[in-house]
């Protein structure tokens, strides 16, 4: 009987826990406001966290300020809860905006400098493959011109063979036909006979 119980008993605080789901608590907290400089004053109303309120006036003795709210109400708050830097219940909804804007503007940028290393790199692709037609046309142009010269060069060379030709033809030929002039002169004298004068003078 008593085995039964404690089995009820355990059960009893296992399974709420089992069940349980975690949860956190909230930023969004609040002070009292009291009707003069300490605890023993009467409360008359509350504050949240994050709220902007005027500072009056300070107790340091007692560790309080008095205050004055959005909604016109004043009274006392313990001076550990009164700061001038604003609360992350205000802050954070404002730097997640903030960091929003500032991914965007990072997305955004890099975007842009994604598009523009691609025109860079196919800016410098295009001025590589001019780069590289203009080198293949030198290349071309120069083997074009050395061809040119040797082919020059070898008209020049057998121009001058056939001038060289020439002239010896030309003064081989004058040469013959002066020694047959020569020859001739001195060899028909003798072949063809003068003819004899007649007595009364006719030939």
């Amino acid at each position: 009987m008593k085995k039964l119980i404690s089995m009820i008993l355990v059960s009893m605080f296992v399974v709420p826990a089992a069940f349980a789901q975690e949860r956190y608590i909230a930023d969004k907290l609040f002070t009292y406001i009291h009707s003069g400089p300490s605890n023993e004053y009467r409360i008359v109303g509350s504050i949240n966290a994050g709220d902007k309120v005027k500072l009056l006036s300070t107790n340091r003795s007692s560790g309080f300020s008095q205050v004055l709210d959005a909604r016109g109400r004043k009274g006392w708050v313990e001076t550990k809860f009164v700061t001038t830097q604003e609360s992350m219940a205000v802050r954070l909804p404002r730097l997640e905006k903030e960091l929003t804007e500032v991914k965007s503007q990072l997305a955004n940028a890099r975007e842009t400098a994604d598009s523009e290393q691609e025109g860079l790199a196919s800016s410098l692709d295009a001025r590589n493959k001019q780069i590289a037609e203009l080198e293949q046309n030198y290349s071309d142009i120069n083997h074009q011109l050395t061809t040119s010269q040797t082919e020059i060069r070898e008209l020049r060379a057998k121009l001058d063979t056939q001038k060289e030709d020439l002239l010896l033809k030309y003064f081989m030929y004058g040469g013959g036909v002066a020694g047959i002039g020569l020859l001739l002169g001195l060899i028909l004298p003798h072949i063809i006979p003068r003819r004899r004068k007649s007595p009364n003078g006719w030939k």
